[in-house]
């Protein structure tokens, strides 16, 4: 006697299982483009705030004391080069420093590095055993203006998407070294 195979239940089982898989695929491009959306916004905000600065002394003070808020993160340090003279500034204040320390930060750093850390950037100062998560964004100007990297660091560990943060990050660095020219030519 020949028997008969049910097709219908295994079709309806995969494909119940096949729409479960695209809906939750589609939730997870949902909440990323949420977050993108948040990312670009915050970016937006804290480039704006730079460009009220009204001096150079003033732009420091909104990377380093107004853009942890407005970016959601923990610290902001920025350090600069040029010659024989180097700073580096976070919320602790201004600091000069050997120029070697920032040349070597800056040593195989092409872009922006997105990387979860044990210990964050000796360029977050004081702050530095706190960080779990930093980005280090290269700051390039031709002479006489500085060159440097921006350090902005965060508490918690994060699940970098690489391609999208770098992009939005490249776009923060360059907005700072144009801001910084802008105080520094005449």
């Amino acid at each position: 006697m020949a028997q008969l195979i049910d097709f219908e239940a295994r079709a309806m089982a995969s494909l119940r299982r096949r729409v479960a898989e695209v809906e939750e695929a589609n939730q997870d491009l949902i909440a990323f483009a949420r977050g993108h959306s948040g990312a670009v916004s915050a970016i937006h905000a804290a480039v704006l705030a730079a460009m009220d600065a009204e001096g150079l002394d003033h732009l420091i003070h909104i990377l380093t004391q107004e853009w942890p808020h407005i970016l959601g993160l923990d610290a902001v340090a920025l350090a600069l080069f040029v010659e024989d003279r180097a700073l580096r500034a976070d919320s602790s204040g201004l600091q000069f420093v050997e120029p070697r320390v920032i040349a070597r930060a800056l040593c195989g750093l092409d872009g922006v590095v997105l990387r979860d850390v044990g210990r964050g950037h000796p360029l977050f100062g004081p702050a530095s055993d706190l960080i779990r998560a930093e980005a280090l964004i290269r700051l390039d100007a031709a002479p006489p203006l500085p060159s440097g990297l921006l350090a902005l660091g965060q508490r918690a560990p994060q699940g970098f998407d690489t391609r999208h943060g770098a992009e939005l990050l490249t776009f923060l660095g360059g907005a700072v070294s144009r801001m910084i020219g802008r105080w520094l030519l005449p």
